[in-house]
């Protein structure tokens, strides 16, 4: 079989790892915030092993964002390298562990809490190794840093566990692994935002295209890594808030820099620009957090990059990875528009409760329907596509 080739004789799910991961991590997202609003609600009692918030924040960062992170690797990495995709027995092995994962964390409370933290760090290693494997195999060296911030991530979840072992809650690890999946979306988002946004407009006749990655963008990554490592470990220091608003700025330029807003007539385009707007807004609004915790809550802050960055941008990638791989065409029509809708709005409602922490509750529930909502619609219109073979 050539290089890069698909085989035939495989189970369409198992052909490309974006098609089990992303229905997985649909799946999941739907589950998982269901779950989670009938434990919050009182109506789900259930013995998780380990604290409620603690488990919610896990299942979303390394239970739906990791999965959604391995599709799109897997499906990346070939076309970096030129190689065959991971297809087949293999890739079923990699979707049961992470599949495991999740059974493992939901049955913590049965079984002794480092038995299940063990199932649960399989899966991210095994991952951050395949690919490695790939990109070092191709000579790919200018993927190997995304590679990197995953193996890290791997280790964040290893800290994580352990934090919950020996203190009974997580500190660093929750703030690392929100650091370490923001930077994956500075560094995937600053190369497929522009570039995607530059295809449509030069198919259009545009002249006017999105700046190319330069000086600029290399000083954005450094000064995000310096940011948040020290929202990650000194939250505390005078000049973290300095640095976090700094982030910010420089962010809010890169976007602009992009020519996002002429891209408004196509929302499979558009919606990965106002994805990454929840980056910059994130920034700024950690450091102010850090400054004004009375203004802004931390918990506020965080989630501009949880539901807004990484809901919206996840779902974004997903949809149009999906279409281009099914041989559908390169647009959104209206279901999917709504679920961009439902994304986004499930954002907003999260951040309002700074300004109206009375209905702080009300908000909550609606932004978690509104999230069910977009993946549910995902999953209704994706689904078929993802266990279908290609047009």
């Amino acid at each position: 079989m050539k290089r890069g080739a698909v085989r035939t004789d495989t189970l369409t799910l198992l052909t490309y790892g974006f098609r089990p991961f992303f229905l997985g991590g649909a799946i999941w997202a739907v589950m998982a915030m269901l779950l989670w609003v009938g434990i919050v609600a009182g109506r789900i009692k259930i013995d998780l092993g380990l604290p409620q918030i603690s488990w919610h924040a896990h299942e979303f960062l390394f239970g739906y964002v990791g999965a959604i992170i391995a599709g799109f690797l897997l499906t990346a990495v070939p076309n970096w390298t030129g190689r065959a995709p991971l297809q087949g027995f293999v890739l079923l092995s990699l979707l049961v562990l992470w599949i495991a994962g999740r059974v493992a964390l939901l049955a913590a409370g049965l079984v002794d809490y480092w038995v299940a933290a063990f199932v649960d760090v399989l899966f991210l290693p095994s991952l951050a190794l395949f690919l490695l494997r790939e990109v070092r195999a191709a000579g790919s060296n200018a993927n190997i840093l995304i590679i990197a911030v995953v193996l890290v991530l791997a280790l964040a979840n290893v800290l994580f566990h352990t934090e919950i072992i020996v203190y009974g809650y997580t500190t660093f690890a929750g703030r690392g692994s929100i650091s370490l999946i923001l930077l994956l979306i500075v560094l995937i988002g600053g190369r497929i935002v522009p570039n995607f946004t530059r295809n449509w407009l030069a198919g259009r006749g545009e002249h006017r295209l999105p700046a190319p990655m330069d000086g600029f963008d290399h000083t954005v990554i450094a000064i995000s890594v310096a940011s948040l490592i020290m929202w990650t470990f000194f939250p505390s220091m005078p000049l973290t808030p300095l640095f976090l608003l700094t982030a910010g700025v420089f962010h809010a330029v890169r976007l602009g820099r992009w020519s996002g807003w002429r891209t408004r007539s196509e929302p499979l385009v558009f919606i990965l620009h106002v994805g990454y707007a929840f980056v910059p807004f994130g920034f700024l609004l950690a450091g102010v957090s850090l400054i004004w915790p009375s203004i802004v809550m931390p918990s506020t802050a965080t989630h501009a990059w949880t539901s807004g960055a990484m809901g919206t941008m996840t779902l974004a990638i997903m949809t149009r990875a999906t279409r281009g791989h099914s041989g559908r065409s390169l647009t959104a029509p209206r279901t999917t528009q709504i679920a961009y809708l439902c994304i986004i709005l499930a954002g907003v409602l999260r951040l309002g409760e700074a300004c109206l922490p009375d209905a702080s509750m009300t908000l909550y529930v609606l932004s978690a329907l509104s999230w069910v909502a977009a993946f549910s619609i995902f999953l209704m219109i994706y689904g078929p596509m993802l266990v279908l073979p290609r047009r």
